[in-house]
């Protein structure tokens, strides 16, 4: 007889899951001498069902995701995304033409989000699958190749403002999450996130740039670095901030540089401002959303949805512990009990978010400090420590494109949603 809790294995049979584990089986786990803790996310077998179960902790923190994949022909091949964006809800075309983007709506819980994510990307593949298309979990399309905009006024001036670097933008899928502003804790939320930054290394999914090893974390190497090389405060990490009048402060900054840039490069003013305003003209990894009420984490690259609901789910939890611990900034270590939550300084949180982009979890000092700050890292097998080092090929990139949108086939397809909470 199949256990009704159904499991999640990914490609290479491991697994990876979200279920309960108090009420995983209605048969019954037995005895902890029957129990195979297993090594992945804390993993418990019942032997009787030969299920895998693990447990898990619900949050009253809405959030919700936004996730972008590369889409490919059957061999590999970079191409729109056409016949998809209608095949499912939150499917929606991005600013460039090989890729979709698939979002939640704000979601109360951990099923909830686990079934709405999972159930328009299986959608989206059942289409893509009719098409001869996939969807591919990789931060960058890792060659070389000419990546097409959308004809958009936004998209102009942007690249009239950024100039040539822009073209890094173009070669970037990343995952954004929101968890919505609790009231009177916004700031607090901001600064936790700001802080928790260095997770971006959890699932990391590409190294490589034009064929080339750039970083662990391609994708925030060419955001943070080079594509807003010339606008350093847009693209970068900011400071933690006193209150809110002070982020405010600083996004209206941002955005007169972004106007002043723009008017320099001969674009007209009125055009600049009803494209963009203080809020949609900075691009920094952690913001205050006041037009979704959400704090908003963009800083994740692409991945499994397993890996990116396990990421968020931890993230949710750390969230909802704020205003009922003690939050405080202090230090270079920082730590997470059930007392308090320490952040470090913003430079010690710089130095592990440089960590995490340049090596990810071959980092021993990100590793550990993302252990203090409460993340289950043996958890998370990052794509971009699989890729081989070294120099690929397009037809080699395209072969390793096939195969991750196998694997995120795989992923998904296994997914089922949880039948408790």
């Amino acid at each position: 007889m199949h256990c009704p809790y159904s499991i999640y294995v990914n490609s290479t049979h491991r697994v990876a899951t979200n279920l309960l584990a108090s009420t995983a089986c209605r048969r019954g786990i037995e005895t902890v001498a029957t129990l195979a803790l297993l090594r992945r996310n804390r993993l418990l077998e019942c032997r009787r069902c030969s299920i895998t179960v693990t447990a898990h902790q619900s949050t009253s923190v809405r959030r919700s995701i936004e996730v972008e994949y590369w889409v490919i022909d059957e061999a590999g091949r970079l191409v729109e995304p056409d016949g998809l964006i209608e095949a499912s809800p939150g499917a929606e075309r991005e600013f460039v033409e090989p890729m979709i983007e698939i979002k939640t709506t704000p979601c109360e819980s951990t099923a909830e989000l686990r079934r709405e994510l999972c159930g328009r990307i299986r959608t989206v593949l059942q289409r893509a699958a009719e098409l001869d298309k996939g969807l591919v979990p990789l931060s960058t399309p890792i060659t070389h190749e000419a990546i097409q905009e959308l004809p958009s006024e936004r998209t102009r001036i942007q690249n009239e403002v950024i100039g040539e670097d822009f073209e890094y933008v173009r070669h970037c899928a990343g995952t954004h999450i929101h968890f919505e502003q609790q009231p009177g804790h916004a700031v607090d939320q901001l600064n936790t996130l700001i802080a928790l930054d260095p997770a971006l290394a959890l699932v990391n999914s590409g190294r490589h740039f034009r064929g080339e090893t750039l970083a662990m974390g391609a994708r925030s190497e060419l955001y943070r670095r080079l594509a807003y090389d010339g606008l350093a405060h847009q693209g970068e990490l900011w400071p933690y901030v006193a209150d809110c009048a002070e982020w405010t402060d600083r996004l209206e900054a941002r955005y007169d540089e972004f106007l002043q840039t723009a008017l320099a490069a001969g674009v007209d003013r009125t055009a600049v401002e009803s494209c963009f305003d203080p809020e949609s003209a900075v691009w920094t990894p952690v913001q205050l959303r006041e037009e979704f009420g959400t704090v908003e984490w963009r800083s994740p690259d692409t991945a499994y949805p397993s890996e990116i609901l396990r990421l968020s789910d931890q993230m949710a939890t750390i969230i909802d512990g704020i205003g009922k611990t003690e939050l405080r900034i202090g230090g270079e270590n920082g730590s997470i009990t059930d007392k308090e939550i320490v952040l470090p300084t913003f430079d010690a949180v710089s130095e592990y978010v440089d960590a995490a982009i340049e090596e990810g979890l071959a980092s021993e000092s990100v590793r550990s400090y993302l252990t203090r700050m409460g993340f289950d890292v043996e958890a998370y097998e990052p794509i971009a420590h699989e890729v081989q080092d070294g120099y690929i090929t397009q037809h080699e990139a395209r072969q390793l494109r096939v195969e991750y949108a196998d694997r995120l086939r795989v992923d998904i397809l296994q997914t089922q949603p949880l039948e408790a909470d």
